[in-house]
This record gives structure tokens, sequence and C-alpha cells, in this order.
């Protein structure tokens, strides 16, 4: 492209490489080609050194002066890109280019690329594309994104020139760069400038700067496509080449992510917009900001306009009474004239219907439709009945008939597009429209039918959302003749309905615009005399002849005079897009419709025909004239056509809407020396509604072009556009009203918004209305300027309010298509639109890309056109999207269908294979970040809780009451021995397989002999001391409770320890290492098989094997019985440690004495009313907490049998835990939360099969879930319901609540004296609903369920016997009161005493455990939980009368986020994320550096990964008011879930920036 803006090639040279392009841009030569041919072309009169001697300040011409010679300039400025172009204007492509230089200079930011799988890659660039039908004709409804205005791809600069000057001047601006954010710029442009400006690829060489990413992907094939740049030139700290990198926890990790994180979080530091000061109270203290008019804004100063009138309509006596006596007139008088010629796509003419034939034929369609359908006496439709006209584009013939057939019969026409699937975009939409106007017939041509969509019986299927159509074919053929004696009745045209044009809304919604007779009539009235209409003219009409413009000339106006219409069809435009301009030279045509797309199609086309001659057109209506781009192509075509003949005054734009049919048009003057109007207006004055002709600032202009004056008979005055109708001053922009017979009269069937559009009174200033007759909004912005001339400036629909600026759609999409280089996308398939997230509207900018694009280019040109937009509008961007070719939703003309694309985009299904998201930059309303206050001393706060009547909030579960005779005994091996003697045959264990079978048990005797052998070969063969540690490697069964009580009877203290997992050695054995290690464990216990494995190959891989203590193998026991059995003396000594792995990657153990042990038995013997007679069913993990005290000591102690069932046997039988539950009858049974999605999600869709199979849960009295965190409402109320048909009782779920320093708080569900009565109906008591903000504040605040931001809580269970809690003030250490957020301190007699440490960590100890109030009770030793939770006192009361205390958990302190001074809870971000999209299944969120990174697995096909980065950003932003840094798309699984089905977040951190996710794709946001 650059070569012909620089080298003076031959005309014909030239010419040849305009055919080239074209035929590149259609796809019908391959780029290799293309090139080929293009460089043999041009090889002749290329420089020696090419490109090297160009001067870069040479100016270039700014714009070509109107002269007949400059047709070449218009060959040589056509674009690389398709030939269907909008918009095009080489002003502004300068202007943006201009802006993109500035931004330049301004020193630059690299941006981080996304990070793409491999696969992703490959398969979005290397689909077979057809090429898109870029030549997208779209006449299509609201939609402008589609239509074909040109826009300069190739500037007057040369962009590759351009851009390597900016790269290499920058190469010495590294130090001078970064001083830019302090000289502010242009605010928003600067910043953007600064986040988007460095993203050239290629290296330049710039030793200032850090090799910051380049630095790692030499070798990296797994994430990552090689990045480009290295020039981020700025002073930025040397991160990349530091070889480890520290994450938070100081865990060292490789750099590539970090590296990018850290790039993205410089970039974001840069200054924002000013800051705001205003806010708006968000029904809470919660303050956003809210845009404040800046002062300095321009302010509309003029006076109030007056309404302009349109000259007087004269009526001339000969015009026909109605449209249908003019049609009757002309088909008696001269039956032989022309009315309309149609075209084939060989450019001959078809078929010439003329007026005669027209008349009959019409005669018999309206006779056929009234009295052959339906009986006589109950005929189908009946004069004033809505019919459908359903014919294609190319047959204007049949459609004509159609129409004139239904006005004659005195129907009502709805003429709609032709369904060419079941599900055509925006088609439902007409069936919903066609269903409100109650048709039951449509119109249509044989042909068309045929081409109809058939089920198998030939019959044409509903299409969705359509009402049962009979379809009616209206071929002479197929009708019978009328009558001789029947006749059509002719009226004078009155107030009753002629046609309904269809109207596409900004949402999608399709709505019917009723225009009355009278109204068809006054108009064709008023186009003739404005247009000067006489008798037998031509007109060439390439407009669709079905709705707007083409309808009123092609068909209604042109019989009136009859006048002989030449139809060009879209499709003859596409293979031959001069076919009109021939038409025109052929017919000698007086007229011709057109949209400025076809002009420039001509432009591109015309290739100097000889022949060509525009002297006999004296009007050339311009049908989308009042698009603000259509200028340019008037301009140009002027331009290469006056020296073929063309008159400047011929060209006449016109301004039309459906609802005000034609609002105003020039009038084809022959006085040449009256120019036409323009206006250069300053796009900044324009976004705050005011006009102001620019100046100063050259780069943001829209020069608009007159659309005429008012129609005649018309008024015509310009309203505020929202709000009151006021009118305008004469410098403000606002919305075009008319007050005219010939406009529509309402939206069909719907009264409220027809008030609103065809029912206006403008008011003056004084707020009296200017007229007694009412106005109908055009939808059409803009203005009158002087001499009653109006302009247009864009269309309400197009309209997008951000931050209180208005913006237009179209303008945006100028802008980025004059970004260059263009190569990479298709030009007439943009779709800019709106989206409304955090109260404003966000941009979002949407394009087709071609499909031999890189990724590098693509995003590369995704950044600039975020810089142009931003330099030229100052706005940001939200979301840049790049899809697939072809794949937006078309309208039936080939346009972008815009309602379609933004619904596609919300609803996560438009597959992009390109996004970039702008939240940092554009996001300007978020809260102010919290500031904490100094803390009121706790002595205030306890005194104000005294004052406002809240108690201090404890509780307490029962006493421990008296003794049973097991109680006397202090020690757990003493009861055993108790229970050997007195019950030796009661069977305390059974366990099963995964077929539901028992594997095993174990009674009293037989467990107590085994623990004697088990303590023998401790003495015997590992040496053991008294005291000694045992590390207990086993998995789920028998064997780990024999050998722990093995171990107490040989006086060891036990640790149990999860085996490696066969399949993941490399994972899970360092675990096992570290827990023996830590513990320090003289010796392993295990079985034969797991022996194996841990000396095995893999094993000695993945750790230092020889460094094992000795492992006793279990399997093979001594025969003989221990001499003695050791017997504790003092029972505060250890009994067992307790090893748990946190979900923040944390190792902690904790001491349990023997005391303690005996304690906790006692109290969940005592809660759960525990006795020999009781059978538990127990699935859950026996290696610490909770579900280690169940599954090992509990049955010991109270004597109930237990049925163990391993979690790890329901991945194969995910039945087996609730079939063993029905089977044994089980009243009582625990689990744990993974065990219970296990069952969700395996068990959904078979319940009915279980209920066969016998499955009946009626029994069950609870079934608790174990667990250590927040309970997990969502999936407990699903369990619930679920299993409800097999018998589950709603009310059977409980949960309990553990944590290191307790292993259990809370347990058991209360069996409370109102529950029983009230039966299943009332609401669950234990739930309450408060306000997610207030909970960032460390606030609690009950909301009403179902409120905006509210989260439900469950009770987490009831207090155990013996267990006090207070909740106390984290940091002050002071206690607070009822209902307040702080942390749970619990003080029992089963509180561990200590952690189990290595180091010795004497101050974290005595503070978790022995932790005193600052205030109040000072005495109480009390253990902190680390949990933030509330209690609650209910209206509820326990078994002993006393109100009860629910103790509500919130989440982990060292798992909550603290974000812009708030407090954060990663679960309450997931579940926003997991709910927005049915493919993301599982979600962990944590931070780096103050970014917030959102990690989604994805279950779905790659295609959809990208489709979840704005869905993510939007719910985080609305429900939390955060902005996501980076959003990562994984594969199911790849989220770290522990045993207890807790997120192990800090793991995949550490994988994230260690880059071992191998992710579907990375997004940073900018």
């Amino acid at each position: 492209m650059a070569d012909r803006d620089t080298l003076p090639l031959p005309l014909e040279v030239r010419d040849r490489l305009a055919e080239l392009e074209l035929e590149l841009s259609e796809g019908d030569i391959t780029q290799k080609g293309y090139e080929k041919k293009r460089s043999k072309l041009i090889g002749a009169f290329l420089p020696k050194a090419p490109g090297k001697g160009m001067d870069p300040s040479v100016p270039h011409e700014r714009r070509t002066p109107v002269t007949p010679g400059s047709s070449s300039r218009y060959h040589r400025r056509r674009s690389s890109g398709s030939r269907d172009e909008r918009y095009r204007s080489d002003v502004h492509t300068e202007a943006v280019q201009a802006a993109l230089a500035k931004q330049k200079e301004r020193g630059k930011m690299a941006v981080p690329m996304p990070s793409k799988r491999r696969s992703l890659v490959v398969q979005s660039s290397m689909d077979a594309y057809t090429p898109p039908d870029t030549s997208s004709g779209s006449e299509e409804e609201g939609s402008m994104q589609g239509e074909g205005t040109p826009t300069s791809s190739q500037g007057s600069i040369n962009m590759e020139n351009w851009i390597s000057r900016a790269i290499h001047g920058s190469t010495t601006s590294s130090t001078t760069s970064s001083s830019s954010t302090q000289s502010g710029g242009s605010g928003a442009a600067s910043r953007l400038a600064d986040v988007m400006g460095q993203t050239h690829l290629g290296k330049s060489e710039n030793h200032s700067t850090p090799p910051d990413v380049t630095s790692y992907t030499t070798d990296s094939i797994q994430v990552e496509r090689p990045q480009g740049s290295t020039t981020a030139s700025r002073a930025t700290p040397k991160y990349g080449n530091a070889e480890l990198m520290e994450t938070g926890d100081g865990v060292p990790v490789g750099g590539r992510v970090s590296a990018k994180i850290q790039q993205l979080v410089n970039t974001l530091k840069r200054p924002k917009r000013p800051p705001l000061r205003e806010f708006f109270v968000d029904d809470f203290e919660e303050l956003l900001e809210v845009q404040q008019p800046d002062p300095n804004q321009p302010k509309a100063e003029g006076a109030q306009m007056l309404a302009m009138r349109g000259e007087q309509l004269g009526v001339v006596t000969n015009w026909p009474p109605s449209l249908e006596a003019a049609l009757q007139r002309w088909g008696t008088i001269s039956p032989k004239a022309p009315c309309l010629t149609t075209m084939d796509t060989n450019g001959k003419p078809l078929y010439i219907l003329t007026y005669g034939k027209l008349w009959v034929r019409s005669m018999k369609v309206a006779y056929n439709i009234l009295h052959k359908l339906g009986s006589k006496q109950e005929p189908m439709v009946r004069p004033g009945d809505r019919v459908a006209l359903v014919f294609p584009n190319n047959d204007p013939a049949a459609f004509m008939v159609a129409f004139y057939g239904c006005l004659l019969a005195e129907l009502v026409p709805v003429p709609i597009e032709v369904p060419l699937t079941r599900k055509d975009a925006g088609s439902q939409q007409i069936g919903f429209l066609l269903g409100s106007c109650g048709v039951t017939v449509a119109l249509t041509s044989d042909a068309c039918h045929k081409g109809l969509p058939k089920s198998t019986t030939g019959e044409i299927p509903q299409f969705k959302g359509w009402p049962k159509l009979l379809w009616f074919v209206t071929e002479s053929k197929h009708l019978s003749k009328p009558p001789r004696d029947w006749f059509p009745h002719i009226k004078d045209a009155n107030n009753d309905t002629a046609y309904i044009e269809y109207k596409t809304c900004k949402d999608g919604s399709v709505l019917g615009v009723t225009v009355m007779r009278i109204a068809l009539l006054t108009h064709c009235q008023a186009l003739t005399q404005s247009c000067g209409y006489t008798e037998a003219e031509t007109i060439v009409n390439v407009l669709d002849f079905k709705k707007d413009v083409g309808l009123w000339h092609g068909i209604l106006t042109s019989v009136m005079n009859m006048m002989h219409v030449i139809s060009i069809p879209y499709s003859l435009m596409k293979v031959n897009p001069l076919s009109w301009i021939q038409k025109v030279c052929q017919y000698k045509a007086k007229v011709a419709c057109v949209k400025s797309r076809d002009m420039h199609w001509a432009l591109v086309a015309h290739k100097d025909q000889r022949d060509i001659n525009l002297s006999s057109l004296r009007m050339l209506v311009v049908a989308d004239g009042s698009n603000p781009w259509s200028i340019s192509s008037c301009d140009a075509f002027l331009n290469v056509f006056q020296s073929k003949g063309l008159k400047p005054e011929v060209i006449c734009p016109c301004a039309s809407s459906p609802e005000a049919l034609t609002v105003a048009i020039r009038r084809p003057t022959d006085d040449s020396n009256q120019p036409p109007g323009r206006g250069v207006l300053s796009m900044q004055g324009l976004s705050h509604g005011v006009i102001r002709v620019d100046s100063e600032e050259k780069l943001s202009v829209l020069t608009l072009q007159d659309v005429g004056t008012a129609m005649p008979g018309a008024l015509v005055c310009v309203v505020k556009p929202d709000g009151v109708p006021q009118l305008c001053k004469t410098d403000e922009i606002g919305e075009l009203c008319v007050c005219s017979v010939a406009t529509g009269t309402s939206y069909y069937g719907l009264s409220g918004m027809t008030k609103n559009t065809f029912e206006v009174f403008p008011m003056n200033s004084v707020g009296a209305p200017i007229s007694e007759y009412p106005f109908t909004r055009t939808g059409l912005l803009g203005f009158v300027g002087p001499g009653g001339l109006c302009f247009i400036a864009g269309k309400m629909d197009g309209l997008m309010v951000v931050g209180g600026r208005r913006h237009n759609a179209d303008d945006i999409v100028a802008t980025a298509l004059a970004v260059e280089p263009m190569k990479f996308v298709y030009r007439g398939r943009i779709a800019v639109f709106s989206i409304t997230v955090l109260h404003d509207e966000r941009i979002v900018v949407v394009a087709e890309q071609r499909p031999d694009s890189t990724e590098e280019d693509s995003f590369q040109w995704m950044s600039r056109v975020l810089q142009a937009i931003d330099g030229i509008h100052q706005v940001g961007v939200y979301c840049l999207a790049l899809v697939p070719s072809n794949t937006l939703p078309k309208t039936p003309l080939g346009g972008i269908h815009l309602s379609e694309s933004k619904q596609l985009f919300l609803e996560g299904s438009l597959h992009p294979c390109n996004v970039l998201m702008c939240p940092h930059t554009c996001v300007t309303n978020l809260p102010k970040p919290r500031q904490k206050q100094p803390e009121i001393g706790p002595a205030s706060v306890m005194v104000g809780n005294l004052v406002s009547g809240k108690r201090i909030a404890q509780a307490s579960g029962r006493d421990l009451g008296q003794m049973e005779d097991n109680d006397q005994f202090l020690f757990l091996s003493e009861v055993l021995q108790w229970r050997a003697q007195t019950t030796p045959d009661h069977v305390l264990y059974t366990l099963l397989n995964s077929r539901g079978t028992i594997a095993s048990s174990l009674s009293c005797v037989q467990l107590h002999k085994r623990a004697e052998k088990i303590a023998t070969m401790l003495a015997e063969r590992g040496h053991l001391q008294d005291g000694d540690h045992v590390a207990l490697v086993y998995p789920p069964g028998i064997d780990l409770i024999a050998a722990f009580y093995g171990c107490l009877y040989a006086g060891c203290v036990p640790i149990t320890v999860r085996p490696p997992h066969p399949q993941n050695i490399a994972t899970t054995l360092p675990t096992v290492k570290m827990i023996v290690e830590v513990s320090r464990s003289a010796c392993m216990m295990t079985t034969a098989v797991i022996c194996k494995l841990l000396r095995s190959k893999e094993a000695s891989a993945a750790v230092d094997v020889r460094t094992w203590p000795p492992v006793l193998d279990t399997d093979d026991l001594p025969k003989k019985k221990p001499p003695l059995l050791y017997k504790p003396s003092n029972p505060d000594t250890l009994a067992y440690l307790d090893f748990s792995v946190s979900t923040t990657g944390m190792l902690a153990g904790v001491k349990m004495s023997h005391t303690a042990t005996s304690a906790f038995c006692r109290s969940i013997k005592l809660q759960c009313e525990l006795y020999p007679s009781r059978e538990v069913a127990i699935c859950l993990d026996p290696y610490c907490g909770l579900g280690f005290v169940i599954w090992c000591l509990c049955s010991v102690y109270s004597g109930h049998q237990s049925i163990l069932i391993p979690p790890s046997e329901l991945e194969v039988n995910p039945a087996l835990w609730l079939l063993a539950v029905s089977q044994y009858k089980v009243r009582d049974t625990f689990c744990s939360y993974s065990v219970m999605e296990l069952c969700t999600k395996g068990l959904g869709l078979q319940t009915e099969s279980l209920k066969s199979r016998g499955l009946d849960l009626s029994r069950v009295r609870t079934c608790v879930v174990v667990a250590e965190e927040r309970p997990r409402i969502a999936l407990t109320q699903s369990f619930s319901k679920l299993f409800k048909d097999l018998g589950l009782h709603p009310r059977a779920v409980s949960t309990s609540f553990g944590c290191r320093v307790n292993l259990a708080i809370c347990l058991q569900p209360h069996r409370l004296g109102k529950l029983a009565d009230q039966g299943t109906s009332g609401p669950d008591p234990t739930t309450v609903y408060v306000d997610m903000r207030a909970l960032r504040h460390d606030r609690v605040r009950l909301v009403e369920r179902g409120s905006p931001h509210s989260l439900p809580l469950m009770e987490s269970g009831k207090i155990l016997p013996g267990v006090r809690i207070i909740i106390a003030n984290p940091e002050t250490k002071g206690p607070l009161g009822d209902s307040h957020l702080g942390e749970i301190w619990v003080c029992s007699g089963h509180n561990a005493s200590g952690y189990f440490t290595v180091y010795g960590d004497e101050a974290l100890q005595s503070d978790h455990f022995n932790s005193r109030l600052s205030f109040g009770d000072t005495q109480t030793i009390w253990a902190r939980t680390g949990y933030l939770g509330f209690l609650r006192r209910t209206e509820l009361t326990d078994a002993s009368g006393e109100r009860h205390d629910a103790l509500y958990v919130v989440g982990a302190l060292d798992e909550a986020m603290e974000l812009r001074g708030m407090r954060y809870h990663p679960i309450d971000i997931e579940t926003s994320v997991i709910r927005t999209h049915k493919s993301i299944t599982e979600c962990a969120v944590f931070t780096w550096t103050n970014l917030l990174v959102v990690v989604v697995e994805l279950d779905g096909s790659e295609q959809e990964a990208l489709d979840l980065v704005p869905l993510v950003t939007n719910v985080v932003l609305e429900e939390h008011y955060l902005i996501v840094g980076v959003v990562v798309v994984v594969d199911i699984g790849v989220i770290p879930i522990n045993s207890r089905g807790e997120k192990q977040r800090m793991h995949l951190r550490d994988g994230f920036l260690a880059d071992q996710l191998d992710p579907i794709y990375v997004a940073y946001n900018m």
C-alpha cells in the first residue's frame, strides 16, 4: 500500500493494483498470489533502497481538492481492506494517526499480551474460514455497523514509516518518557497511551530497558506465544531478569507470569483520570462515585430555537385522492406504460411490469385473498386485517403486486424479510410482531415459497416465535380470475391503517410502525413536491423496496406519478457495483436512490469507464445522508464523477426514520452558487451535547453535511433527548421532532410507547407547549442550522452515555476503522454497543478478524484502536473483542445484527478469538477505598453496647453433667480394656467396600487383642520408649484404628498421616515426608503395600528415601502378648498429635492431651446421644480434626457401632454411602462436603432408579457435614432437595464447625422444642441473610431474603457441651456485642493444648491458645480460632428453656483478602463467578501485588475460554466493586482441593506464578 502513496506510478498500473486489491478482498486470489502479482507490477518503479530516503517530515496532503483530475487519487486511497467500507474519511484517518503519534511521544508501557494455549491459537487461525460476506449491504434495521460507507484505511501518513519512526525515535527516550506521568497530558489519552503504546513487534536496539518478557520465551512451548516487544521504554525495576522471584509467602518461582503481572501492575500505577469529588449513596454507606459535571465543560449559550416550517404543501388539482385511485387511473389510461423493470444478476432486464399488468394482477390478488381463503360464511381475512408480505430482495414486481393487492382489498400489509433458517438473527422478534399484529396469512412468491425451509413432510415449519401462518402464493397462474361484476372498493385516503413497517430497536425488539392511508398519500405528495417528480420520469432504485426510502420512492410515490422504476437487486450490486451507474446512463434516468455504500462501491470499481455520462441525473437521493460519515462518500463521488457530467447540486442527502418517514431532504436546486451546508464540529462539544465549530483541536472533529430543509407541510423542532421534551437552544444537539400529517401514527398495539413517541408536545423555556398538534420523535440527533437546514449528528439508537458524556456508536466505528493497518479485520463487520456495568454504560467494540492475521498483529491493532478512541473521543473502551470471520450474527441483508451480537456477548456465546478488557482505565466510579478509622477502645465498645442495650456476644453449650460408668476412665486405652472385658463380642467397627459388602469388622475383644500385638511389635522391633512419636500411614480402615490403640497400649504418641496416592506420588509423598519429619516420628507403621510404595523408584524420585525412620509392617504381627500394657499416669500428657494442612498451605500440628481427648469424646457422646445400641454411618477422611475423632475414638468411648465407608470408594460407586445408610437403617451419619458434592453431582439423575432399588432415607435423623469453613448453604440445600424424594427430611442435614485450636466447636442440628410441631412448613430457623457490602467493612447488617447484595449464612450447628464461645475484636481483643462481626474465641475442656512445632513459636502459641480479653472478663483463658463470625440470639428456645444462641461462621482470617481497604472472603467472589456462565465448573481467587486473580475451570470447548473473560470481569465489578486484574481459564481439575473439599488457593497461586497451570487462556485486564 505504502508504495502507491510515495511512488509516481502510471495510471494503468494503479488501476491494475486496484483490481488486484479488490480480488484479494473478495477472496478471489490468495495473499501470496496477490503479493506476487503486486511486486511484479510495481517492481520496475521501486527506488533502489526502498523506504530509506523518505523524509518523515514531509507534510502529506490533507484533502484532495475537488478537481476532475483527482480521480486517480481516490484509486490510490482504496483500502487494503474489503470492498465494503463504512465511514471513510481521510481527514479522520489523519486525525487518528496524529492522535496515536501524539500518544507515542508521551512515553510507553508494554501491555502484557494474553497467553493462549497453542491448540487454541492454531485452531482459531487455521479453521478453513469462508471469507465473510464482506459486502454486507445492510439496509438493516437499527444496526448501522454493517453498512459500507468508506473510511480510508490508507491515510495520507504512511503507516509503516510512521510506526517505525515512532519506535526508533523512542529508543533513547526511556528517561524522558517516565516523566510523562507528571505532565498529565489529556488525562485519559496519555494514560491509555502509556498503557498501550508499546506493542510493536520486531527487535529495536533498546539497551535502556530490562528484557522484560522475552527473557524467557525462547523455549516455553507450554503457554504462550513468544512475546514480541522488548521496548517497554521505561526505567522499570529489572524484574524480568531476576532469575527467581519471591511470591508473597517467600516461595521462589520462575519469572514469566510474575513479570507479566508486574508489567500490568506498573501500567496500572499510572495516574487515572482526575479524581472525582461527589458521591451518591448506593442504598447503603457504600459510596459509589458519580461523575460530576466538569465546571469547564462547554454549555449551550444560544437563544431558544424556533420550530422550522417547511414550505406550503401545494395540492395540485390533478393529484389522485388515494394511491389506489392513482393505480386505477394509470392502469386504465396508459396500461402499456412501464412501471417497474427488474434485473437479473447479469444486469439484463428480466421483466417489465406495466401499469396495466400491475392493476389487473393487484385486483386478482385482492379478490383471491378476500374470497378464496376460508369459507363464504367464515372468510379467513376481512378488510382491516394484517397480512405478512414475505418477498426476496430480487423480486420487486411480485412484492409490488402483493402490496397494491392488499391496499385494494383494504388489508394492512406487513412487509418482512424472508426467514432463511429456523433461527435467523432477530427472526424470533419478527415473529412476535406478526403474532401481536394477529397475522394469520403470509403472501409470498412462488420461488420464495419453494426456497423456504421445509420439514420432512414438505410443510413449512413454524419458525421460532412465529404464529401459525397460511402461506399464500401470489403468482397469477395460481389465482382465479375475479368475476366480471367484482370490483375493488376504491375510497379517498382516510384514517385507516395503510401498512405497517417493522423497526428493530436498540435492544433487538421489533416494533410495527402503523402508517395511515392519509399519511401515505400526503407523504407521496410531499416527496413529489420536494423532489419535483413529474409523470413518466425514470428512477433507478438500489435500496430495499420493502421499507424506508426504497419503499417510499420506488413503490409508492412512483405509482402516484406514473414513473418508471429500474430496480437493482442487492445480488447484482455484489457482482457489479457499477450496475446502477450503467443503468442511469442506459435509461437516461433522472433520479437515482442509493446509499453512500453504493457510491463508494462505484468509486472503487469504475476503472475509468469511458462511456459513463451522468448528465441526465437531476437528483441523486442519498438515503443514509443522515449518517454523519456519509459526507466523505458524497465528496469522493462528486470528485470522480464531476468529469462524467455529474452536477454538484444533484447530490441530495435525506434524513428519515420509520416513525417520522422522510424528515428532511436536500432539494435538487439549479442554483449551483449556493454551496451545500457544512459543519465542522468538535467531538468534545458533541459529547456534551453542544455545537462548537471546531477551531483549535483539529484531531477530534466531525464534519456534517446538511440534509436539506423540512418537508412541505411539516414543522420541525429539536428537543432535549431525555426527560421533558423541552426545546433546545440553537447551539445544542437534540432529537428532531416532526409535526406533519405524513408521519407514522403508532407502534402497533403498544399505547404507552406510542404516547412517548408519536404524541409529543415540545415545551418552550417557560413550559408552555409550542403547538396544539402533537409531534413525532424521529430518533435522529441533530440541530437546525442557519437557513433552516437540518444537520444530523447521529441516531438515538446509537447513543452511548458514558460518564455523563454522549458518544455515538458510528463515530467510534469510524475511529476504529481509521486505525492503520486495517488488514487484520474486515471493515464492514464491526459492532459497537454499550453494556451497563456498575451504574454506567461501558463501550464494547467487536470486530471480525481475518483468518490470516497473527495473534501479535491483532493484539497490536487492538491496542492501537484503544488509544485512538481514547485520543479522539476521550472515552475508554471497556472491552475490545475480535471474533473469527463470518461469526457475527447478520441481518437479512448481510449487515451486522447489533442487538443479537450484544446478546451473544452478554450470555458468553460470542466465542471471540481475542479479547482485551480495560476495566482499570474505564471504571472510574468505584467506591473510594475504605479508610480505616482509628479504633475505638474496647472499653468504650463495651460501654456503648451496654448503653444501647446490646448484650455481649457469648454463648455456651450445656454442662457436661454427671459421670456414667465409662466416664470414670481418664484414658481411652482403659475404656477399650474395660469394653473388651465387659462386652467382648460387641461389634464396634464395620468397614464396607465399594460394592457395599462388609470388608472386615472388629469387636471389642478383637480390637483389644490386635492392639496388644501392635504394642508388642513396637516394643520389640521398634525399640521405642514411652512418649516416642509414631507415624501411622494407613488407608482409611480398620488397620488404622488398631494401630492407634496399639500405640496407646505401648505408651507411644500416634500421628495419623494420609498415605501417598499411588498415581500421584510426586505431589503427595513430600507432604507425608514433611509430616513425618515435623512430628519427629521415631518410626512409621503401615501396611505391606504402602511399605513397598515408600521404597519404590517413583518415591525415590520425589523424596530422599534414605532418611525415612524405621518402617514397621503391621500385616506381619508377632504372635505373643506384650508382657505389660503401658499405664499412663498423668492425664495431661500427650495422647496424640493432629496434623493438618490448612487451606492457606500451612502445615500445623496440634497437641491433644488425654484429658482433652476424653472430654472431646464425652462431649460428642452427649450431643449426639451415642449408646452401644446405636449404629452410625461415617463417610469421612480419618486423618485429622473431627473426622479422625469420629472414625477412631468415639466408638470405643461410647460403644456404638460405626459403619465405616472410605470416601475414596465413592469414586467407584457414588451411591455407596446412601445405600449403606438405608440398608443399615442408620439414624445418624457423618460426611464431608466432598462426599456430599459427589452424591449431588453423581446421583442427580439417578434418584428414580435408586428409589426402585429400595433406597430409603426417611430414618435419617441427622446427617452432619464435618467441616472447618463457612457452611456451604447452596450445596446442603441442593443435597436436601435432591434426596427429599427418597425420604430425606429437609432438616436432617446440618453442619459442624471445628478449627485447629479446637477440633469441634459446634456439631449436630437442634432438636429444639419448636421444631417438632412446626413440621416442615416454617422457614429454616437457622439461616440469616446479611448484607455483603457491610460484611466487607467488618459489620453485620441483617437484610431480608432476596434483597440486593444479600448473602445467606447458615448456622454452623449447635455448640457442643462444655464449650464456651465469645466474639472478640481481632485487633483490640475487646469483647463485641450480639450480631457484631469478630473473631470466634473458644474456651473448652477439649481445646488442643498447643501447636506442635519444631521451631517453638512461643509468641504465636500463647496468642492462639492462651489469649485473654483486654477488657471485661480478663481472667478466662481463650483459644483464638482464626475465624470471623458472629453470634445471634434467636427466638428459639433450647431444652433448658434458654433462648438459643446461633453461631455463624463467615470465614478464616488468613484466607480473607484485603482489597481497597475492605475485607473480602474468596468464597463470595467465587460464588458470583461460578454463577455467570454454565461452563464455569469451579473458581478460585487470590491476590498478587494488590491485583485480583480469578482462576476458572472451563467445562466446554476451548473456544469458550475467551467468552468468560468479560463475564467474570462484569460480575465481580457489579457485585463486589472490584476490578479483576487477571483472568485465568484452566482445564477441569486444575484448582487443587484437599480431602475436606476445601480449595488450596495458595498452592494454586504458587502454581500460577511458577507457570505450572498450563492455562487455556490468560487475560490481563488493563
